[in-house]
């Protein structure tokens, strides 16, 4: 049985960039374009009735920006509907992409990313991960991290983690993939998986970019390390 492809929109108010996206997706056999917008609000209507796995969303646009929209994208998911935001920017520090993805973003790609970045960021988001892994990402979070102070009882939630969720979490927020923090603590790849799912489950995070953050914002990670 085929498997359905990756649904996208994409919202941005540059027609000539969602053109070039959606001529790059039309070249693959596993994701589909279902609706491009070039605001805020229209993006919030779109995904309601097209139900995309992925949201391509610019930050900055006439009306309701991208931040109030995957805000509300977010808020407005379910078990079964459950679309993932990644965001686009011009540059790789920028203010608004840490507020984007406090909202609820699972990472951030930049709008002048080769074709097999783009490709790969809509997969990775596409199955439940987050775009954390490179370098210019920690960057960006550790970067603005010091602006934001960390949520109210977080630091209380660390103190229920065991010793080893607290070492799981810690490589998670400096960007290792599964497989690497298996390999590092000398776990089985399930057993990662059960540390990630009860870390997620004491501390009431929705996926790995909150784990980044939070990291940072706990001072697991110490400020401006790479």
């Amino acid at each position: 049985m085929t498997e359905q492809p990756i649904r996208v929109v994409l919202a941005d108010d540059q027609p000539l960039l969602r053109t070039a996206f959606r001529i790059v997706f039309d070249e693959t056999d596993d994701i589909r374009v279902v609706g491009e917008v070039a605001n805020g609000d229209a993006a919030v209507t779109l995904v309601q009735r097209t139900r995309p796995h992925v949201v391509l969303m610019d930050i900055r646009m006439p009306g309701m920006d991208g931040i109030e929209a995957t805000r509300r994208i977010r808020a407005a998911s379910t078990a079964t509907t459950d679309p993932r935001v990644l965001i686009l920017t011009t540059f790789d520090l920028d203010e608004y992409v840490f507020a984007a993805l406090r909202a609820g973003a699972s990472g951030f790609l930049l709008k002048d990313a080769l074709t097999n970045d783009l490709l790969t960021a809509v997969r990775t988001v596409a199955a439940g991960e987050a775009v954390t892994a490179p370098s210019v990402t920690r960057r960006l979070i550790a970067h603005f991290v010091g602006t934001a102070p960390a949520p109210a009882g977080h630091a209380e939630q660390l103190a229920m983690l065991t010793p080893r969720e607290l070492e799981v979490l810690t490589l998670i927020a400096r960007g290792r993939s599964n497989p690497e923090i298996a390999q590092d603590l000398h776990l089985s790849p399930g057993t990662v998986r059960t540390h990630i799912s009860r870390i997620f489950a004491k501390l009431d995070l929705r996926d790995r970019v909150q784990a980044v953050i939070l990291g940072y914002q706990c001072g697991l990670i110490p400020h401006g390390e790479r």
